[in-house]
């Protein structure tokens, strides 16, 4: 099957393109490598250096021919999106709905969308949420991936194009950058194997919901294997402190190292842990990867790079 992958460079899409080539499909990757990196795109992939907002994806669509689109393309800094929202609204609603626009023009069969869980639920009423929490976006960031998810319920219910839009909880592992709330991870692991002091915002019992990245990838595989139209979770069910992730890391690189807390972030959710009882039912999926083989494997990566 030919895969048409956006942000394929980028952190979490590059592993979603190794699986999708590793198991036979033939993958198009598309990335303006604002935040992506060459190094990450596989050699096997049809590569093109361009934007979701350029007029040449029209001729992509043409020459390519997808059947299927995983769009992970983005602005995704939460911290930018409030700094500066009409280039968060530009760049994730504006871009994606031109994307969904070339997906019914050249008939693609499927969409597969990377949402977010923990941002579009907000500061929840009970733990996990599942998909029927209220949702309480508090960034354009994640205000843009709801309205995305509304966007392709229209396209479904107008246009006939099948769509799963994977709630994503906080993805941590290989090939990580250090920016938005997940970042943390790469942050802890590149200040400690630098020598440099990590500080920990506020009291760091604020928590999260740690997804390994090759279990998210693997997700990916199953949704396209699947005919699942709808939003799923794509988590753990188990809420992780930032003190317990600084902690694990320090364990693995710098033993030693103080755990130094700074000022908390204005308006930091508190708690955020995802239910992924309907992954497991309709896409046969739950998380593999424990955590601290996860971070393990993280440290790795990042000591290679230094």
């Amino acid at each position: 099957m030919k895969i048409l992958i956006t942000g394929g460079a980028g952190f979490i899409a590059s592993h979603v393109a190794d699986l999708m080539i590793d198991n036979g499909h033939d993958v198009v990757i598309v990335d303006d490598l604002s935040n992506g990196k060459k190094e990450n795109i596989n050699p096997r992939a049809a590569f093109y250096h361009a934007s979701i907002l350029d007029r040449t994806l029209a001729d992509i669509f043409r020459e390519e021919k997808p059947e299927v689109v995983i769009h992970h393309a983005a602005q995704i800094s939460v911290r930018d999106s409030v700094k500066d929202p009409l280039r968060d609204m530009e760049i994730n609603i504006k871009g994606s709905v031109q994307l969904l626009e070339h997906c019914k023009d050249h008939q693609v069969k499927k969409i597969i969308f990377s949402s977010t869980g923990g941002a579009l639920y907000g500061e929840q009423d009970y733990f996990p949420a599942d998909e029927n929490h209220p949702m309480r976006p508090l960034s354009p960031y994640a205000i843009a991936k709801l309205s995305v998810e509304k966007y392709l319920f229209f396209y479904f219910t107008t246009h006939h194009l099948p769509y799963t839009a994977l709630r994503y909880a906080n993805v941590y592992g290989p090939r990580q950058d250090p920016c938005g709330e997940a970042g943390v991870v790469a942050i802890f692991c590149q200040r400690m194997l630098k020598g440099d002091q990590p500080v920990i915002n506020g009291d760091g019992n604020q928590t999260r919901d740690f997804v390994y990245v090759g279990d998210v990838a693997r997700a990916n595989l199953l949704a396209l294997q699947h005919e699942v139209t709808g939003e799923i979770n794509i988590g753990t069910g188990v809420e992780t402190s930032i003190n317990t992730i600084f902690n694990e890391i320090r364990s693995f690189v710098a033993p030693g190292t103080p755990e130094v807390h700074g000022p908390a972030m204005p308006g930091e959710q508190l708690r955020s842990v995802l239910s992924y009882q309907k992954a497991r039912t309709v896409l046969g999926w739950e998380p593999t990867m424990p955590l601290t083989e996860g971070l393990k494997r993280t440290v790795d990566f990042f000591r290679h790079m230094q």
